[in-house]
């Protein structure tokens, strides 16, 4: 006779936490976890040529902090961005938001979220954290609008 139970409560928490962990890892980053390729050459071996719709710091004018834009950018934060970012300094899967603006120039954080893909093809920056993060940030078919709102409230924490 087995003294191992299966359906012992302990055994399906660790077995739910298991899932937890796996399915957030696949939503920040579609479970690839390959830094191969960060650089991938475009077709007929040159490098890929960075976007020649970047934001520029011209674009991106910070003034008083907009309490409107910061709750739509809180809003985005909490449906696109939260199961990865937190909005401690602490890395959950990408960096934590906390003093994000000390450490990135304003328009560096804005492509990164207009032009993942981009980004992380071209930026030296961007190709370090992917390194260093080892998940891949997933592209959020956001706008520059969105983007600014996002960071006003990256600039509010």
């Amino acid at each position: 006779m087995s003294t191992r139970n299966s359906t012992h409560p302990l055994s399906m928490l660790k077995g739910f936490g298991l899932v937890t962990i796996l399915a957030l890892a696949m939503a920040c980053g579609g479970g690839d976890t390959s830094t191969e390729g960060a650089s991938t050459p475009a077709p007929g071996g040159a490098p890929a040529a960075p976007p020649t719709d970047l934001i520029t710091a011209d674009q991106v004018k910070l003034g008083e902090i907009d309490p409107g834009m910061v709750a739509k950018g809180k809003e985005l934060y909490d449906v696109k961005c939260q199961a990865c970012h937190s909005t401690g300094t602490n890395r959950v899967v990408g960096p934590g938001w906390k003093n994000l603006l000390d450490q990135r120039k304003p328009e560096w954080i804005m492509n990164m979220i207009v032009h993942t893909d981009a980004m992380l093809e071209t930026d030296p920056e961007a190709q370090a954290m992917l390194e260093e993060c080892l998940v891949r940030m997933p592209n959020q078919n956001l706008s520059v609008d969105d983007a600014r709102n996002v960071l006003e409230f990256i600039r509010s924490l």
